[in-house]
């Protein structure tokens, strides 16, 4: 009887203790759950977009600074009955544009829910402060404060680039990594350093009530995450040098590029005719004249245009000449104006003393010269053929960094083109082709394309007599580190010492001397002894092209620049002048009184049509 009783009362035991343990699991667990389920979803992250990093010149300039905007979003539940007068009235905006978003953000009210939504982006400060006195009509639309791109030096519009608001593509290109109303670098620096600039966004948890309005921040906050602003970039450009470039090529069209040959790192980048910074902030409300205008302003001519080099490529195949054992520097050539090819057909040149030995033929740019040098080169009995002894040649172009791409850290960089013997099989047909066929490419001309920054490249190689550094925009800093290759020696295939070979005739061109006047002597400035060399590039579609390429000093180099003048003729025209002011601006920090002339005849001078 009593074993009976303890068993009743164990059994009680039990039971009471699986009632105990389940209700502590159902409020801890089950409940718990729900409790946390429930809180989870009145949650919201309010996302806090970082300010963008900071874009300096590399003399601490800002290029690229910040400032603040205000705009206007609605949150399509929660919009009210809203005088539309009233609100365009204090938008300073059209009633229609009003009532056709208000219509459209009803209509769509379930489908956008509580979303933020634009309504103006850049608001004007007095239409801001209007509104947030008078917000307490308006309800369902709110105004927010963000960081938009500030350009206190006009200088570097292309170079530079500007940020758009993300496409849908965009986003589904980079999943995860932005939202509707996030802005990316979309052109130049700006987009070539992105992830740099753009930061890491924060946010605020926030919690809300059963009809959606915010009460309070969750856990007090504790669980919010700060924004990462952007970093910031230090550039190798020298604001005020760009800034002098862009005025010098005001009404024409073109580039120049400026290098330090013993670095690699660019100084000014300058497309003509570019974007001005003015309009970088807010290129959507220009978007579409730029798009019409034929000038093509967002076109960035220094990286993305391919021109023939013209006369200023002479200089390569003389080294290769040199280096090849067909050219020695005294060896003459005689030139009556031209260069007589097959039969009837003349490569013409212009008047100038005849024969000339190598620095001569530099400093006057004879065609016929650098004609013959061409043929030696291809006609050299150390090859079985015509078609092997071109494609050591092609090897010794490409070896300039000629016929692709440089590897340059700025977007949308083009290689190019050297032809190849192949393409000249599939043209004419295997061993259907001579010298005679191709002797447009002694002087630049033919299939040869380059870009400024390549021509520019061919001048800091000259300076560095044989090798060059990858051209970059972007300097090693704080946060900031550059890609090794930028700080790799690239060597031509042509021995350094025939470089000193072509030096003199490069500085005679400027500066003159015995028995040659040179091509560029208007661009001599006393003490600089700049080194150049004269190009015109001939132009199927209109007139010749204006190009020059030059570095200074003769020793120790500090810059090498390269000007590309469309339509404006002889290189010593225009091309010559543009470039050698830019050598004495950044070498001297201002213009000789006896050169003043001259730069006001290039500030003044307009070439477009």
């Amino acid at each position: 009887m009593e074993f009976n009783r303890k068993n009743k009362l164990l059994a009680g035991l039990v039971i009471f203790a699986v009632i105990l343990l389940g209700r502590i699991f159902y409020i801890q667990v089950i409940d718990g759950r729900y409790k946390s389920d429930s809180i989870r979803n009145s949650m919201v992250r309010k996302y806090t977009t970082p300010p963008r990093g900071i874009i300096y010149d590399r003399n601490g300039e800002i290029l690229v600074g910040n400032k603040m905007c205000y705009d206007l979003y609605a949150i399509p539940r929660e919009l009210g009955k809203i005088d539309s007068v009233a609100l365009a009235e204090i938008l300073d905006t059209s009633l229609t544009f009003i009532c056709d978003r208000l219509k459209y953000l009803r209509d769509n009210r379930v489908k956008l829910g509580w979303q933020q939504i634009p309504v103006i982006k850049q608001m004007s400060e007095v239409s801001y402060m209007r509104f947030s006195e008078e917000q307490y009509r308006f309800e369902g639309l709110k105004t927010e404060t963000r960081t938009i791109r500030d350009y206190p030096f006009n200088a570097g519009g292309n170079l530079l680039g500007y940020i758009s608001e993300v496409s849908p593509d965009y986003m589904s290109r980079h999943p995860g990594e932005y939202s509707v109303g996030d802005y990316y670098g979309k052109t130049g620096l700006e987009a070539a350093r992105e992830k740099d600039l753009r930061g890491e966004k924060g946010y605020h948890i926030l919690l809300r009530d059963s009809r959606n309005r915010v009460q309070t921040a969750y856990n007090e906050g504790k669980d919010d995450q700060m924004a990462v602003p952007g970093k910031d970039i230090i550039t190798t450009i020298d604001a005020r040098l760009q800034q002098y470039g862009q005025q010098l090529m005001q009404g024409k069209k073109g580039s120049i590029v400026a290098i330090e040959p013993a670095t690699g790192e660019i100084l000014a980048m300058v497309s003509s005719p570019g974007i001005d910074v003015n309009i970088l902030s807010d290129v959507g409300k220009h978007y579409a004249a730029i798009a019409r205008n034929p000038n093509k302003p967002m076109f960035n001519r220094t990286v993305m245009a391919s021109y023939p080099p013209g006369s200023v490529f002479k200089i390569v195949n003389g080294l290769i000449g040199l280096q090849e054992g067909v050219l020695k520097p005294e060896y003459h050539y005689s030139c009556f104006r031209g260069y007589q090819y097959a039969k009837d057909r003349t490569l013409g040149c212009h008047s100038h003393p005849s024969p000339l030995d190598l620095n001569n033929a530099i400093a006057m740019s004879c065609n016929s010269y650098f004609c013959n040098v061409f043929k030696n080169i291809l006609e050299n009995p150390r090859y079985d053929s015509l078609s092997t002894a071109f494609s050591a040649w092609r090897e010794y172009v490409l070896s300039f960094g000629f016929g692709q791409k440089l590897g340059s850290d700025f977007p949308a960089e083009l290689g190019g083109n050297i032809p190849s013997a192949a393409f000249y099989n599939r043209r004419y047909g295997r061993g259907h082709w001579r010298f005679p066929t191709i002797v447009s490419l002694s002087i630049g001309q033919g299939e040869i394309g380059a870009t400024p920054l390549q021509i520019a490249n061919l001048a800091a190689i000259l300076a560095n007599r044989g090798y060059y550094y990858i051209p970059h925009i972007v300097k090693d800093s704080e946060g900031i580190e550059i890609d090794s290759k930028y700080h790799e020696r690239h060597y031509t295939l042509v021995d350094t010492l025939n470089f000193q070979k072509v030096i003199y005739g490069m500085w005679k061109a400027v500066n003159g001397g015995p028995g040659s006047g040179g091509t560029a002597v208007g661009g001599a400035v006393p003490g600089l002894d700049i080194c150049g060399k004269t190009g015109t590039a001939q132009n199927p579609h209109g007139d010749d092209h204006s190009v020059f390429i030059c570095f200074a000093p003769r020793e120790n180099p500090k810059i090498a620049v390269a000007a590309y003048v469309e339509n404006a003729g002889a290189g010593s025209s225009y091309a010559c002048p543009v470039a050698t002011l830019m050598v004495e601006k950044y070498l001297t920090g201002t213009i000789k009184p006896e050169r003043k002339d001259k730069e006001a005849r290039i500030l003044k001078t307009r070439l477009m049509r």
